[in-house]
């Protein structure tokens, strides 16, 4: 611009400076004094287009500072949110903090609970060998006791026919006493019967005696058996007390710990709720981001065509300038052409020494002029350095606040993932919990609260969106006039095109940062469904728990009728036993009663044995005397 001003005011002088020369020295030359005139009026009216120029580019100058204003409040702004976004990224690394402490107290305890339900599941098994070995042993002593009673049962009818047995050799012997009369045929068959029947006697009498003893080695049997089973049903008791009681404490440590638990899951909903508000939060300061962003862009579109624009401009200049530069070195090949017959007119200067005094006045107001302008031009200089300056200092500014976005964007990302872990984990040590209906409840409420305050987002979304479109539409004509208005300035393309070449390496760079901002909103979109996801599992997860959980309470119930059954078969078992012991009991006394008789009736054979010895001698002595 100081240049083209230079330029411009030099050939100003020159046609000035012709103009005047030729009208001194060749007054007579009416028409080249007209010319010369025209030649000034044209002069003076690009003089005139300059100062114009100037001025528009003083009004453009301004109309620049003041938006550099506005972009430096903008900063001052994007600072203001990154501090409040610092502020809550720090929230959250607290509530991470806790949130990891809970996680970890949440798996000690489900650690604890899987070795007790280890522990009891062993129990459980050694108890169950434990009956089975008893009902085993019980079924091996219950068919003993059977074996026992057939045999007692044999050896009654044994008994029975004995005794029949017996009677009728005692009817034979009184027949063979009564019957004397057929002594000598008869003494030979009687004693051959009496041997035999002695000889049956005393087996009979020896199977008896291994009968009793027999049946007093079964009796002994079955008084170890009774003190067995009594210390077996004694241990079986204490065990089975001991086992209750355990199970007693361990139901309610595990009610106490259920009930922690929740406590503590519902602390963890909360804290989860409030982190979810958070990211949403988030979320949105992203999409204003993601909106300036937008705006950015596009006024790097509309930067690129007024560079566009000012290139084009500044050929046109460059040949008005080309032009300016011919006509220039026409004017000097005619000042030249002019000085020759200026020296061959060398004699009429003396009458004009009063003209060239006024030429000289008008050469120093001229002067003047010029001066005014070189100070114009100085001060326009030293404003345009001021605002390289503040360009400068802006370049700085944007560079650092870039930075600062992407350190941002980093610790975001980093945000991001720890929250990703934090949720993984808390979905993880949720989905062991011990859930019950009304945690699904709540959890399906919370779910379609998130899902109404989603679709409020989006439609505030929806909104926000509406409202940037149609400030984005004002800007947009707001640029338009000013780039007709850029259209009207030509002495300033070269700033301009540096100014371009700026705003193209701040829309690069804004692109860069545009794209990294919808790559960490898609993230967070999938995180979003991820979450939805983990939620659906959870209340998968729940119902299994829930059925587990009835599962082992139909078990325990099976358990506990189990045990009832054991317990009334062990006092059906009892009384067998004790009735099998009277059984013994009375079997025992009606032996002792029918050993005593069977005695008597053998001494009494004995001794009519002998009254029959005698009188076969005496009849065998009566013979002989015959």
């Amino acid at each position: 611009l100081q240049v083209i001003s230079l330029g411009m005011y030099k050939v100003f002088l020159l046609n000035k400076t012709y103009m005047y020369r030729s009208n001194f020295l060749f007054p007579p030359n009416i028409p080249k004094l007209a010319e010369m005139k025209k030649k000034m009026d044209h002069e003076s009216s690009s003089l005139e287009s300059a100062e114009e120029g100037k001025r528009k580019v003083q009004r453009e100058l301004e109309r620049v500072t003041q938006q550099l204003e506005e972009k430096c409040a903008g900063y001052d702004k994007l600072d203001k949110t990154k501090n409040r976004l610092q502020q809550e990224l720090d929230d959250l690394l607290l509530n991470q903090d806790s949130l990891r402490q809970v996680v970890l107290n949440l798996e000690k305890k489900q650690k604890k609970f899987d070795q007790m339900l280890a522990e009891e599941k062993s129990v459980s098994s050694r108890y169950a060998e434990e009956r089975d070995s008893a009902e085993a042993e019980a079924r091996e002593k219950e068919t003993r006791a059977l074996a026992l009673i057939r045999e007692l049962e044999t050896i009654k009818e044994q008994k029975d026919e004995l005794e029949r047995a017996n009677k009728l050799l005692r009817a034979e012997m009184e027949d063979l006493v009564s019957s004397k009369d057929d002594v000598g045929k008869s003494v030979h068959d009687l004693e051959k019967s009496k041997r035999m029947m002695e000889q049956q006697m005393e087996e009979m009498k020896t199977q008896l005696e291994e009968l009793e003893d027999e049946l007093q080695t079964t009796e002994d049997a079955k008084l170890r058996l009774e003190v067995n089973m009594q210390a077996m049903k004694a241990q079986y008791d204490r065990d089975l007390q001991g086992r209750d009681e355990m199970g007693e404490e361990k139901k309610r440590q595990l009610l106490k710990q259920v009930r922690e638990m929740e406590m503590e899951l519902e602390d963890e909903r909360k804290q989860r709720a409030t982190a979810v508000a958070a990211r949403k939060k988030l979320e949105l300061d992203l999409r204003d981001l993601e909106a300036q962003v937008d705006m950015a862009s596009k006024g790097r579109d509309d930067a690129l065509k007024q560079l566009k624009k000012l290139q084009a401009q500044m050929k046109d200049v460059m040949r008005e300038l080309e032009e300016a530069r011919l006509s220039r070195e026409e004017i000097l090949a005619q000042a030249k052409e002019n000085e020759g017959k200026m020296k061959s007119m060398e004699a009429n200067a003396a009458q004009l020494q009063e003209e060239l005094a006024t030429a000289e006045r008008l050469r120093k107001h001229s002067q003047q002029e010029k001066d005014e302008l070189q100070d114009e031009l100085n001060s326009h200089a030293s404003k345009a350095a001021l605002f390289a300056d503040e360009k400068r200092r802006l370049e700085a500014r944007i560079s650092q606040l870039e930075e600062e976005l992407e350190e941002e964007q980093s610790n975001m990302e980093l945000l991001n993932d720890r929250l990703k872990r934090a949720s993984l984990q808390a979905d993880q040590l949720t989905a062991d919990l011990t859930a019950e209906r009304n945690t699904n409840q709540q959890l399906e409420g919370l779910r379609s609260q998130l899902e109404r305050q989603n679709k409020d987002l989006k439609q505030k979304l929806q909104e926000l969106e509406g409202s940037v479109k149609s400030k984005f539409k004002a800007t947009i004509t707001s640029l338009e006039a000013k780039i007709t208005q850029l259209e009207e300035q030509l002495d300033t393309e070269t700033r301009y095109l540096i100014v371009g070449q700026q705003a193209s390496k701040m829309v690069r760079r804004v692109e860069k940062k545009m794209k990294e901002v919808a790559l960490q909103i898609e993230d967070e979109r999938r995180n979003t469904e991820q979450y939805k996801d983990q939620a659906d599992k959870l209340n998968v997860r729940m119902k299994q728990l829930k059925r587990q959980l009835e599962e082992a309470e139909e078990e325990a119930t099976r358990a506990n009728a189990y045990r009832r059954k054991l317990q009334r078969e062990l006092e059906d078992a009892t009384e067998s036993a004790d009735a099998m012991n009277r059984e013994v009991s009375t079997l025992k006394s009606k032996l002792r009663r029918g050993d005593a008789p069977f005695t008597m009736r053998r001494v009494n054979r004995s001794g009519v044995d002998s009254d029959d010895d005698g009188d076969g001698k005496t009849d065998v002595s009566d013979l002989k005397s015959e």
